[in-house]
């Protein structure tokens, strides 16, 4: 990967972002949620329905890009996209967004996620009602079913295992992490844990999902919606709300990389998905750790964070333990991160409301405000491939 900048960086921008409310049960369908959320987004942008011509989403997202397009008077579509591989895809969207909208395919594409994760299909449920269809993903998931590996809390434990014994962290560093988060969630009214701190002593008393995981080193289950807005930071300027730069992006998957289960990575305490990710991510935007005031780090289980912090360069190998402790991450800190709750606190809506979280540091409008964010940190999912973002203030 050359240092060369990216088109798309500094030229491209986040124009809005609109997310419905976030519950255990919406009463509403999925469809309703991503077409809600996408209309919230357009109001915030100040952009018109039939202005959209590019729509980006996941592959699992059960929405279709026409039906939301029909649904709220969108003209022709010129671009769509969908990004595999779950939360990891969250930051992947909106850089397919900025690279449609530079090639000019695009003018105004719009990025969504929505589902009723709660009420409806449980993620965490893992794989064992799959059925056994002979596809590649379930002939890897051969190999670990017949051994009880099952969910994504247990593929996670299994690495998370190695890495405290390696590193010497504890599960009180994690519980550090779900603590943090749930700070910020309480005081963070469209969290679901508003005005519901955790203490280090509440989380080390929750029952055991897995070893070493605790319940409360597990994100939420949420019913939600959430939407941005990209265009070009030439038209960016002409809207009224406040621009929000992208100044890189980057998606990663890392040398033998496999689904929640790479356990034959070279180091196990590594993430060699983000390890990619960060690589690009400093090179073509010229910036280091050392600029960044924020971060919003993809919290699907604790440990992932620690090994993010490391793979990012916020701290060295197997320092993470010690970033935490000195209370780098909480407000007030070196770099607080997930100022909004996080998917512990806040919502999991696949790692799109911690991109909206992000916009809202940069411009200045976040409940937790970080003082003087000029550079924001955004991840996606990890343990699967993976995609990140830096974004940044319109000089």
């Amino acid at each position: 990967m050359s240092g060369t900048k990216h088109a798309f960086t500094n030229n491209t921008a986040i124009v809005g972002i609109g997310a419905t409310e976030f519950s255990k049960e919406s009463g509403r369908s999925e469809l309703w949620l991503a077409v809600e959320a996408v209309d919230l987004a357009l109001r915030d942008a100040g952009i018109e329905p039939a202005e959209v011509d590019g729509m980006v989403t996941f592959s699992s997202d059960t929405n279709p890009e026409i039906e939301i397009a029909r649904s709220l008077g969108m003209g022709e579509l010129s671009f769509f996209s969908r990004i595999h591989y779950g939360g990891g895809a969250g930051c992947g969207t909106i850089q397919q967004a900025a690279l449609a909208v530079q090639a000019g395919v695009a003018d105004v594409v719009v990025c969504y996620r929505a589902f009723n994760e709660r009420s409806g299909n449980r993620f965490g449920a893992g794989v064992q009602d799959r059925p056994p269809i002979p596809n590649a993903e379930n002939a890897n998931l051969a190999w670990y079913a017949p051994f009880g590996l099952l969910t994504p809390a247990q593929w996670v434990a299994m690495a998370a295992q190695r890495y405290l014994h390696v590193s010497g962290a504890t599960s009180e560093d994690l519980g550090r992490v779900a603590v943090a988060d749930r700070k910020h969630a309480a005081t963070n009214p469209k969290a679901w844990f508003y005005e519901k701190p955790i203490t280090l002593e509440e989380h080390q008393a929750s029952r055991w999902i897995v070893e070493p995981l605790h319940l409360l080193d597990c994100c939420q289950e949420t019913d939600g919606g959430q939407a941005l807005v990209v265009t070009s930071l030439e038209r960016a300027r002409d809207l009224p709300s406040t621009p929000v730069v992208i100044e890189a992006a980057a998606q990663g998957a890392g040398p033998g990389q496999e689904m929640m289960t790479s356990y034959y990575y070279d180091d196990l305490c590594g993430l060699g998905e983000m390890a990619a990710v960060a690589r690009q991510l400093w090179a073509t935007s010229g910036l280091s750790p050392a600029d960044i005031q924020t971060a919003v780090l993809y919290d699907h289980f604790t440990p992932y964070v620690l090994y993010q912090l490391e793979e990012l360069g916020f701290c060295g190998k197997g320092e993470a333990k010690d970033f935490v402790r000195d209370g780098n991450i909480e407000l007030g800190g070196g770099l607080p991160i997930n100022t909004h709750g996080g998917q512990l606190g806040e919502a999991y809506l696949h790692g799109m409301n911690g991109i909206a979280e992000g916009v809202r540091q940069v411009r200045g409008t976040s409940c937790n405000q970080v003082p003087d964010v000029t550079h924001a940190l955004v991840t996606a999912g990890t343990g699967v491939p993976t995609s990140g973002l830096i974004l940044g203030v319109d000089a």
